[in-house]
């Protein structure tokens, strides 16, 4: 009996009577997990500055050295000054020229003079929007004077800043008006920079170029003002005074204090209806059950 029962079911099976058991499903394949953004490749620093290039950034110090105070930078200039007028006077026997001429040397260090400005204290200054807005701070001991630098025909100005009476940093605004509007942007601006000096490190609206001497830097001020910015720090100095910066630095404005205890930041002052849900029913049954009059 159990021979021919067992004989059945292979027959069955054989003739595919009885049904087969269902393979297992197969895991369903995990999610991949979503691909990272390849990181940004660090910028790579420009190299140093050639000795020729080197030499024609150096030469933007214009003679004078960091430390001077303002008496000696004065004293340089009327040299300077000096040299420019004397070269006209050679040129001219007339005397009232010469005389003319004589007016104008005198003239002109005298404003140089006017322009000294000392930032002692949070007083704003009309320098705090001008081409030199930044390059400065009120309350740490800095000071500034200016000149004219006519040349070819171009109106660059020459500022120089002072910490603790002592020269630290230049900036020479370059005259660039005769550009066309059409290249008055940003990559005519590196361009212009890096044919002149070099690759520098391209930063946002700026190039620098890091020296043992200075740290200089190029500022494209196109668009504002017709001009570059082109500054010289003593990188010795440079630390003292942005550390002196710090220390000055005002707290930001903060939400007063009696405004911070009235008002509920976190939303976790609210009224507690259930607390005052008794009050609320005498309120609208003191109203037959019709809620206060309005």
């Amino acid at each position: 009996m159990r021979r021919l029962l067992a004989h059945t079911l292979v027959g069955l099976l054989a003739l595919g009577s009885v049904p087969a058991m269902a393979a297992p499903k197969k895991a369903a394949p995990a999610k991949k997990a979503p691909a990272k953004a390849p990181k940004e490749a660090p910028k790579k620093k420009a190299a140093p500055p050639s000795a020729d290039n080197k030499k024609k950034l150096l030469e933007r110090m214009g003679g004078f050295k960091w430390g001077m105070s303002k008496d000696e930078i004065i004293a340089t200039l009327e040299k300077q000054i000096a040299e420019k007028y004397d070269e006209q006077l050679k040129d001219t026997t007339d005397v009232a020229k010469q005389d003319r001429i004589r007016k104008d040397k005198k003239t002109e260090l005298g404003r140089v003079k006017s322009t000294y400005v000392e930032f002692a204290d949070a007083k704003p200054s009309p320098w705090d929007v001008s081409i030199i807005e930044g390059e400065f701070a009120h309350g740490t001991d800095e000071a500034m004077m200016e000149r004219w630098e006519n040349e070819g025909g171009k109106n660059n100005r020459r500022f120089f800043l002072f910490y603790q009476g002592k020269l630290w940093k230049m900036y020479i605004s370059l005259d660039v008006s005769i550009l066309p509007e059409d290249k008055k942007n940003f990559e005519s601006f590196v361009g212009v920079m890096t044919s002149q000096f070099g690759p520098g490190d391209i930063g946002e609206g700026t190039i620098t170029w890091s020296l043992p001497e200075a740290q200089v830097r190029a500022t494209d001020k196109l668009k504002t003002y017709d001009a570059i910015g082109f500054s010289l720090e003593d990188p010795n100095m440079q630390k003292d005074v942005l550390a002196t910066r710090e220390t000055h630095k005002k707290p930001e404005k903060g939400t007063s204090s009696v405004i911070n205890a009235v008002v509920d930041k976190d939303g976790t002052d609210h009224p507690d209806v259930k607390a005052n849900g008794g009050a609320v029913d005498a309120v609208i049954n003191a109203n037959g059950g019709k809620g206060p009059k309005k």
